[in-house]
């Protein structure tokens, strides 16, 4: 199909996966047309100075590092979830950019990440079959008929609370909070003991020493001010609900293109990626930056047919393939896909999520993840890439700004008895601070050639 066939609504003449089962048309109807009024939630300049940058990590002038929860909340909805949220990924940056020496692009998994698919349309608990929680944009997580019923109102709800939490980051990020200068308030109580929060206290001591240096000599305010004071932070989530995508999006009166006003960068997942499917028909005629999540499944001619579907001029920073292989089999997955594709000269920021890949059962069968397992796909997937001359463009996570314990092992040594004490997640397991400066640590080490 042509680009000059495109339209907001043209994947509704495809078949769309992973869509939930809404009861009631006429109040999704309703919900649509609200939603097709408010005003976005990102700006279209905003989407290009992204894309830019992924253009950046494309070439390895830069490294992009995407994290937050695995799926937002409306209970958990405060002011200092979100700051806490930002921190870390704060945290990470600089021990990222410190230990690369380049440019960090941070995007969060948040403002927009209400839902989730799901691999069975039905969950079971105690021999009672009810739909699976599809994320709080959809239906509820407690376990009951009522709360399982999927409720397009919930889409509103996501839209205005996105709204307030991409307010709140824009005041934190532009408002000194994310300043060079506050390194060590960033630290928070609970890891600030633990060896890896030492580990980047000393970091802040060192940093803070280059930058009384820097203001000594002159360079601490003027046009380095903003540099210092400021941090560029843009949003990201999995377009999945088509209706909310697609009502979100929007003309740009600038250039005249279409824009999905929901988020900075949208990514398709691992079980929407059809080429022939409503989820690449949306995102092929919108220019936001695009994410598509592959397994081990993925083929040269598939990944071939992603690009000529979702970027068929080749425009640096619009394709970011997102593998999720796990840590046994990405060794035998990721190199034919890198020397299939070095002839072809597509521009593609190739970045890891160890996290989806590494979910098991624990024997308590809870749900959980092991950092082991996350650290050795991460050595993995940069060790490929030396060996196969190509560019290993970044990193993605879950992760929270709380002390959880979800994910077994870490500098916290968070072990099967402890899961149950923190065990918060509504869906999948997420990286606890200490954990996530872990990962942060042995990626700046690996590229540093220290490991």
């Amino acid at each position: 199909m042509s680009n000059s066939s495109w339209h907001p609504q043209s994947w509704r003449q495809f078949k769309a996966l992973q869509q939930p089962e809404w009861p009631d048309l006429r109040a999704l109807e309703e919900v649509y047309a609200h939603l097709s009024r408010y005003p976005p939630l990102v700006f279209a300049g905003e989407v290009r100075d992204l894309k830019a940058h992924l253009g950046e990590v494309a070439r390895g002038d830069a490294f992009l590092l995407q994290g937050g929860d695995c799926v937002e909340s409306f209970s958990d909805f405060t002011a200092n979830a979100i700051r806490d949220k930002l921190k870390v990924l704060l945290q990470m940056a600089v021990i990222l950019t410190h230990g690369l020496s380049k440019p960090v692009i941070k995007v969060g998994r948040i403002a927009g990440q209400f839902a989730k698919p799901r691999s069975s349309p039905m969950e079971v608990q105690d021999g009672v079959s009810l739909p699976s929680f599809r994320g709080e944009s959809v239906n509820d997580p407690f376990f009951s008929e009522d709360a399982r019923i999927p409720d397009p109102r919930r889409l509103e709800r996501a839209y205005f609370q996105s709204a307030s939490t991409i307010n709140l980051l824009r005041a934190f990020t532009n408002g000194g909070f994310a300043d060079l200068r506050q390194l060590h308030h960033w630290n928070q109580d609970f890891v600030a003991q633990s060896p890896q929060g030492q580990r980047y206290a000393l970091l802040a001591d060192q940093l803070g020493e280059t930058l009384r240096f820097m203001k000594a000599i002159g360079i601490d305010g003027g046009q380095h001010g903003s540099v210092l004071h400021e941090v560029e932070y843009f949003t990201s989530h999995e377009a999945l609900i088509l209706e909310y995508e697609s009502a979100l999006t929007r003309c740009d009166s600038l250039t005249g293109d279409f824009y999905d006003c929901s988020a900075h960068m949208l990514w398709i997942g691992e079980r929407t990626r059809q080429l022939d499917g409503a989820h690449v028909e949306f995102l092929r005629g919108v220019k936001n930056p695009i994410g598509v999540k592959i397994g081990p499944t993925v083929t040269v001619a598939g990944i071939l047919g992603l690009c000529d579907r979702l970027n068929p001029d080749n425009e640096p920073g619009r394709l970011t393939l997102i593998g999720r292989f796990g840590h046994q089999r990405i060794g035998q997955a990721l190199p034919p896909l890198l020397r299939g594709l070095a002839p072809e000269g597509r521009s593609i920021a190739w970045i890891c999520d160890p996290m989806h890949g590494n979910t098991y059962e624990a024997p308590s069968r809870i749900k959980t993840r092991s950092m082991d397992h996350i650290l050795s796909e991460l050595k993995s997937f940069f060790s490929i890439h030396q060996a196969e001359g190509t560019v290993p463009g970044g990193v993605h996570f879950e992760l929270t700004g709380d002390n959880v314990t979800e994910c077994l092992g870490g500098s916290h040594e968070i072990r099967e008895e402890h899961l149950t004490e923190r065990y918060e997640t509504t869906c999948d397991p997420r990286l606890n601070v200490a954990q996530s400066l872990d990962v942060a640590f042995l990626v700046a080490e690996i590229l540093r050639g220290s490991v």
